[in-house]
């Protein structure tokens, strides 16, 4: 392992940014680049402040035929969390696996999400349609055939859920254990990241513009006065934006979100991680519970056109609750 390769592995196992590496020596971010891509050699000065930095010897960085068995490197903790974690290395094979298995997974995951969305349209739809009598129906008919049809779109999406995620299921220490990416592995990932950027950000721009333009219809049959019939197509379309926008939204996010896990950023940092571990039990307490009370309301009251709104107020609080969790901790 040359230089270059040990200041890149050294950096990332400490979990710091080139920007912090940079700030510790009091050089620029160019600098440890340049390093990094082996473009430019550190000074001797520099390597012994590297050294005490990393806490390996001089030997260990210059000399290449000096190696550590990175399976066994244990990085001391240094964000408070009173414990020391063990070092995951992920080779080239198996990262280029597991970006491959997110993009064939993110499209069957998103599109179970959004068939949820779309279930109750048709109870709704048939409902409303025998209420006014522009079907040949009675409306306990119709309301049993549409949840039975609600039911079976459910149960085919939670078993798309199930099948993906033991697919998923081994690489699922990328969400919590610490990553030492082999050499070269995180050149790749940041370039297929960069490639995806623009595409992810559409996504989020198209998802939140069809979320605002659902609602218009309404809005426009409130102000014209509208047959109650109107509105209830004007729901079933809401649904049908919604889906799509939720489709986009999870698509995009499972397949970028594989790069952030492999390269440690966002919302998968080491710090995310500890943070992610403690909430574990919370977290399935919390959408299970949230779960209940959008089934138990939505069949209660039959307002499966106003009950989603449960989902997006959950995720907010949910926010909120690891927030006041992270405090507690805290003291």
């Amino acid at each position: 392992m040359i230089l270059a390769e040990k200041i890149t592995k050294l950096r990332k196992q400490n979990g710091w940014s080139q920007e912090e590496l940079a700030m510790r020596l009091n050089i620029s971010r160019q600098s440890v680049s340049k390093w990094e891509s082996a473009s430019s050699i550190p000074d001797l000065d520099k390597i012994i402040r590297l050294s005490e930095i990393f806490g390996v010897s001089t030997d260990y960085l210059l000399k290449d035929e000096l190696e550590e068995d990175m399976e066994n490197i244990v990085v001391t903790d240094t964000e408070g969390f009173g414990e020391n974690r063990k070092v995951r290395t992920v080779s080239l094979e198996e990262a280029n696996d597991y970006m491959a298995l997110e993009e064939t997974s993110a499209k069957r995951i998103a599109a179970g999400v959004s068939a949820c969305i779309l279930s109750p349209v048709l109870l709704i739809l048939m409902s409303g349609l025998a209420e006014y009598q522009k079907i040949n129906m009675t409306e306990n008919m119709a309301g049993g055939t549409g949840v039975s049809i609600l039911l079976l779109i459910i149960a085919g999406a939670v078993a798309v859920f199930i099948t993906e995620g033991m697919k998923l299921e081994k690489y699922g220490y990328m969400e919590k254990e610490i990553l030492s990416l082999e050499y070269g592995i995180a050149g790749i990932v940041e370039t297929k990241r960069d490639s995806f950027e623009m595409a992810y950000k559409r996504c989020i721009v198209a998802g939140v513009a069809l979320c605002i333009l659902s609602a218009v219809p309404i809005f426009v049959a409130a102000a014209f006065d509208s047959p109650e019939i109107v509105y209830i197509y004007c729901v079933c379309f809401l649904l049908v934006l919604i889906s799509l926008a939720v489709f986009l939204f999870v698509w995009s996010g499972i397949i970028y979100g594989s790069y952030q896990k492999l390269l440690e950023e966002g919302e998968y940092t080491r710090e995310k991680k500890q943070e992610n571990k403690n909430n574990s039990n919370l977290a399935k307490v919390y959408w299970c519970l949230a779960t209940v009370i959008y089934l138990g309301y939505s069949f209660a009251t039959g307002k499966w056109e106003i009950s989603w709104i449960i989902w997006p107020c959950a995720g907010i609080l949910y926010a909120a609750v690891c927030g006041i969790a992270a405090m507690l901790r805290k003291r």
